[in-house]
């Protein structure tokens, strides 16, 4: 495919790509598939006018060669190509509202102006029977609301003859109404794009075993084996084996349920103890993104506190803008100034304001490389005075390495490697990962050699090689839980290992085989995240990991955390942050491993790693998708911004309406004046909570 570039700067790129016509569904092929293109931050494809402007990082000729050598073999017909975009989009539903507000706002001024005044009359009294039926329903069932006050308002201007101001306030309510739907769908089509879930490979049952496959390649009638903290990736019947599942993201059961042969399961749904085989009865993509969109609709997460009470606060206002209006025309017996309490009212600016601001938080969060779920755990974010860290793949680097391994028995480094690699290999870690990782550089292969494989919440796994129990995990689940013994001369040897390594260790039958080293550095940018934090207001900063003690020591030390607890297992983690809660605090935990999540559901604000374990980001409030804890800080900042800017309209909108009541009132100005300044102050409200909440410069895609 060929481009021509219309404009170039440092990191910025327009072209144009010279077809006759561009669908949607074209548009969005070439956006996900330049997204992809090494060193791309952020892509927007204008289908209209066949442009793209990319925003990338780098020279702008090493851009333009990778983007020449990518389009050169790009089709619209590339299988590979099409599966990179997402199940939905959000395209198709914003040109379907674009194209409304377009057609509704052209129909109003050329009605207006080209309409002979009877037709003009007659269609504005039309229009208005559906708000005078609306707000007399209001009043019956729900009392003195937002709706009858625009009910009063447009009977008394038509009464009035004041026509003109009757359609400008109907025309105005439409608009808000038809943004607010917008808004709202737009914001659960986010969500819904951000909670799919993020399976790539299944273990499919063949007649070789198990074999870790692509999803997309699965097909109904197909047999994929699921264990403990599995997300289940695809609709099935239970073949074999039983499974307690928590399915509360799907029908909204809080307990887990049991599933035996023959019971139905549900993709998202999350194993919580347990190992099956599932014939699968629905493949990848379908009719998945449906439910987690019915899954929003009927949660309240859409909403912060702060919004809520903001968004509710026109209807508390309307008996004292109709008891307002009452007085006046009873001590003035001015129409005019009795309308000036009409033609103003609260309800548009913040019914509009408020969700605006928040979708923006979110879509700016996402131009961040974070998902959030719910504008609620922006505001916890905003307000949080407490944080509390994982240690591994979290405060150090994403991927730990292993340094070393320290064989106690007689057996070789490279079976004790090949061994734990084949146990590991079930259930990603950062630590597991290192350890399959380290194996496969080696070049030992690692066939099924086991048994049947149990896993234990932040101890390790268990199972059985050649019918010999072996076990593999930390310290005190080996050692203590299983009485593994070290074999004589062993201990000596494990006491010289240097204390700065996590050590796993190997047991064979009763007996410490190998103690794995795994070195697991500070992320280079964790010391000035932490000093980022503390300065933007969160006053105790926590580290709690299952590692041991040394290793947790050294770590704080550098770091200057508040505190650090170390060996501690996940209901330690889950505890602790009960108790701040308690004692008042709001509290975040960042964390990235199965171990982590009953500390992320118990938090305030859960955010998980994007390279962790696919249950915790599947608990958690939100989710950084960049390799960078910096995340964090613009996290704060953005969710600190947001709380602001609510604020900051919550004010503007009570402060300019109240004033442009006085005006009213006191003849200063004409109730048409006084609505055109209303529904000037509702669009500026409106378009101010959709710019940016931070500067540029802090606003940089990781």
């Amino acid at each position: 495919m060929k481009y021509i570039v219309l404009h170039k700067s440092s990191h910025r790129l327009r072209i144009r790509i010279p077809q006759c016509r561009m669908s949607l569904k074209e548009a969005d092929i070439i956006e996900y598939y330049i997204r992809n293109i090494d060193n791309v931050r952020d892509v927007k494809i204008y289908d209209r006018t066949k442009d793209a402007v990319i925003i990338f990082n780098g020279s702008a000729e090493d851009m333009m060669k990778a983007l020449t050598k990518a389009l050169s073999s790009f089709s619209y017909d590339d299988e590979e190509i099409c599966a990179l975009v997402p199940e939905e989009t959000g395209r198709a539903l914003n040109r379907q509202y674009e194209d409304r507000l377009v057609m509704m706002t052209a129909r109003h001024f050329l009605c207006k102006l080209f309409l002979p005044a009877p037709l003009k009359i007659a269609r504005i009294i039309f229009k208005g029977i559906p708000f005078l039926l609306k707000g007399i329903k209001a009043l019956m069932h729900e009392g003195l609301s937002v709706s009858v006050l625009d009910a009063v308002a447009i009977g008394v201007s038509i009464a009035r003859k004041d026509y003109s101001t009757a359609g400008s306030i109907m025309q105005l309510l439409k608009t808000g109404e038809l943004l607010e739907e917008w808004t709202r769908k737009k914001s659960i089509n986010d969500l819904a794009t951000s909670l799919s879930l993020n399976v790539d490979r299944v273990w499919l049952l063949t007649d070789e075993g198990e074999v870790s496959t692509d999803i997309n390649k699965v097909s109904v009638g197909d047999e994929i084996i699921i264990r403990t903290s599995d997300i289940i990736p695809l609709d099935g019947v239970v073949v074999k084996g039983e499974a307690t599942v928590n399915q509360a993201s799907m029908t909204g059961e809080s307990v887990p349920v049991l599933k035996k042969t023959d019971s139905y399961v549900y993709a998202g749904t999350v194993v919580d103890e347990g190992e099956c085989i599932i014939r699968v009865t629905t493949v990848s993509g379908s009719g998945k993104y449906d439910k987690i969109v019915r899954m929003i609709e009927e949660s309240e997460k859409l909403k912060s506190n702060t919004e809520a009470k903001a968004y509710h606060l026109a209807d508390r206002l309307v008996p004292y803008s109709l008891a307002g209006s009452v007085l006046s025309y009873f001590f003035t017996r001015n129409v005019t100034k009795s309308l000036a309490f009409l033609m103003v009212d609260y309800s548009c600016a913040m019914k509009l304001s408020m969700p605006l601001s928040v979708l923006s938080a979110i879509k700016e969060s996402g131009l961040n490389n974070i998902s959030v779920k719910g504008g609620k755990f922006l505001e916890a974010m905003a307000e949080a005075d407490t944080i509390v860290f994982d240690k591994t793949g979290t405060l150090t680097h994403a991927k730990p390495t292993l340094a070393d391994i320290f064989v106690l028995g007689n057996k070789s480094p490279d079976e004790m490697l090949r061994l734990a690699a084949c146990l590991e290999e079930h259930y990603p870690h950062s630590v597991a990962t290192a350890i399959v990782h380290a194996a496969k550089e080696k070049g030992l292969v690692h066939d099924e050699m086991h048994s049947k494989v149990q896993y234990v919440v932040a101890h390790g796994v268990s199972s059985s090689v050649d019918g010999v129990k072996t076990v593999i995990g930390s310290y005190h689940f080996v050692v203590e839980d299983e009485k593994c013994s070290f074999p004589a001369g062993g201990e000596e040897i494990y006491h010289s290992i240097p204390s700065e390594y996590s050590r796993i260790f190997l047991g064979i039958d009763g007996k410490v085989e190998a103690v794995l080293c795994i070195t697991d550095p500070l992320r280079d940018e964790a010391a000035k995240v932490i000093s980022d934090l503390r300065e933007l207001g969160i006053k105790n900063i926590c580290m709690m990991t299952g590692d041991n003690k040394d290793t947790a020591s050294e770590i704080a030390k550098k770091l200057q955390l508040t505190e650090y607890h170390a060996e501690v297992l996940p209901e330690d983690k889950a505890s602790y942050i009960k108790e701040k809660r308690l004692a008042g605090h709001k509290v975040i935990m960042v964390g990235d491993g199965i171990n982590d999540t009953p500390a992320l559901s118990e938090a305030d604000v859960g955010i998980a790693m994007s390279g962790g374990a696919a249950i915790a980001r599947e608990i958690s409030d939100i989710t950084i998708s960049s390799d960078d804890l910096s995340s964090l800080v613009t996290l704060r900042r953005i969710s600190t911004a947001l709380m602001d800017r609510i604020h900051s309209n919550y004010r503007f909108i009570l402060g300019f309406n109240s004033l442009l009541i006085l005006l009213g009132f006191a003849g200063i100005i004409s109730p048409s004046a006084s609505a055109l300044l209303h529904n000037g102050s509702t669009i500026l409200s409106g378009a101010k909570s959709m710019t940016p909440l931070l500067p540029e410069d802090k606003n940089a895609k990781n």
